[in-house]
C-alpha cells in the first residue's frame, strides 16, 4: 500500500525533475544563442604553434585548431571568417573558458578525466590523436629516450606534459632535471639557446617548434612516445545543445571525408543518389535542425574549410612544413582511429 509520504515524494520528485528538464532547456540554447546575437565566434587558441594555431603579423590566424573554430563558424553563419581568436596560454586556458571569455577551446588540449570531472567542462571529440615525444641536439649523440638519464628538461607548466614527463623518468629509473616555464614560447626558446639537454611536448608540437630552432635540421626527435595525448575541443558543462554542436562538426568533417565530399565538389555532391551523402549534406532528414542550425549547415562548413582531410593536409600533414603522416589520425578504414558515428 502506498502511504500519503510516498505519494507526496513521488509528487516532490516528479516537480523537480520537471524543474530540472526545464533548467536544462533553458540552457541548452545559450552558448548558441549568445553566438548568434554578437554575430561571431570567440575562439580559444594556442599563442602560437605552427600547423595548429599561429598568426601571422597582420593578424590572420591559419592552423588545424584555427581551421575547426572556423568550421563551427561556418556551420552557424555560413562564413568561416566570423571568428575571433583568444590567444591563452596553457595555465589560462580552462579559466578562459570557465569564466565565458571564450565560447569554445580548440588549443591542443589533452582530454583527461581531472579535466573531465571535476573543472565542469566537457570536451565533446578527439580531433587529433597524439603523444607525449622528446626532441633533443644531434651533437649530444642521444638515440632513444632511455638514454636521457640525469639531462635537464625544458617543459611548459601546468601541463599533463609535466606529469608525464615525472612518470617516465620514475617508471625507467632514472634521474633528470625539470626547467620549466609558464609559457611554450618561453620553453622552447629556453631549449634552443642551450639551457636544457632536451624538450618535450606532444609529438606534433615538437615538429612544430623545430621548425622555430634557430638551427631546424641540427635537432631531432627522438623515436619514444611515452604517453597518449588525445586532443580535443573543450565547452562548459551544462550546455548539452551546444556540446553536441561541437561533437557533430568533428564527426561530419570525418564522415565528409570518408564519403569524398569536399570543398571542391560539395555542390555537386548534392546531386548524389547515396543516402549517406543526402543525409551529411541536408538533403533528407532534419540532422542540422536537431542542432540549432539550418539543413545544409555541412555544405556551409566543407565549403568553408574543407573536409577533415583536407584541413589535416594542408595545415600539418606531408604536403605542410611539418611533414606529419597521418598515423593514428587516418580514417578507421585506412588504418587509423579516426570513426564518425552516422549521420542517420
Amino acid at each position: 500500500m502506498t502511504s500519503k509520504f510516498a505519494t507526496l515524494a513521488l509528487g516532490l520528485a516528479v516537480g523537480l525533475a520537471g524543474v530540472g528538464l526545464g533548467a536544462s532547456g533553458a540552457s541548452a540554447q545559450a552558448t548558441l544563442n549568445n553566438v548568434k546575437q554578437k554575430g561571431f565566434l570567440q575562439c580559444g587558441a594556442n599563442t602560437g604553434l605552427a600547423g595548429f594555431g599561429v598568426p601571422d603579423a597582420q593578424g590572420n590566424w591559419t592552423g588545424f585548431d584555427v581551421d575547426y573554430c572556423r568550421a563551427i563558424a561556418a556551420a552557424i553563419f555560413g562564413d568561416p571568417t566570423k571568428v575571433r581568436f583568444t590567444p591563452l596560454a596553457a595555465k589560462d586556458r580552462f579559466t578562459a573558458l570557465q569564466s565565458g571569455e571564450v565560447d569554445v577551446l580548440i588549443r591542443n588540449t589533452t582530454v583527461t578525466m581531472s579535466r573531465d570531472t571535476t573543472l565542469g567542462l566537457d570536451f565533446p571529440a578527439v580531433n587529433y590523436y597524439d603523444g607525449q615525444g622528446f626532441m633533443v641536439r644531434k651533437k649530444l649523440g642521444v638515440a632513444s629516450a632511455k638514454e636521457l638519464n640525469g639531462a635537464s628538461v625544458c617543459t611548459q607548466q601546468g601541463t599533463t606534459t609535466e606529469l608525464n614527463l615525472a612518470d617516465y623518468f620514475r617508471g625507467n629509473n632514472m634521474k633528470y632535471e625539470v626547467v620549466a616555464f609558464a609559457t611554450s614560447d618561453e620553453t622552447f626558446k629556453a631549449y634552443d639557446t642551450g639551457r636544457c639537454d632536451a624538450f618535450t611536448t606532444d609529438a606534433s608540437g615538437l615538429y612544430a617548434e623545430r621548425l622555430r630552432a634557430s638551427a631546424p635540421d641540427d635537432h631531432i626527435v627522438l623515436p619514444e612516445i611515452i604517453s597518449k595525448e588525445p586532443l580535443g575541443p573543450g565547452v562548459r558543462q551544462g550546455d548539452p545543445q551546444w556540446a553536441d554542436l561541437v561533437r557533430w562538426t568533428h564527426n561530419a568533417l570525418l564522415i565528409a571525408e570518408e564519403l569524398g565530399v569536399t570543398k571542391a565538389n560539395v555542390d555537386q555532391m548534392l546531386k548524389s543518389d547515396n543516402p549517406e551523402v543526402k543525409r551529411l549534406l541536408g538533403v533528407e532528414g532534419s540532422f542540422g535542425e536537431s542542432i540549432g542550425l539550418t539543413k545544409d549547415w555541412v555544405v556551409r562548413m566543407v565549403k568553408g574549410v574543407g573536409n577533415y582531410g583536407e584541413i589535416f593536409e594542408r595545415n600539418v600533414g606531408e604536403g605542410s612544413r611539418l611533414k606529419i603522416k597521418r598515423g593514428l589520425n587516418a580514417l578507421w578504414n585506412k588504418g587509423g582511429l579516426q570513426f564518425a558515428a552516422p549521420i542517420r
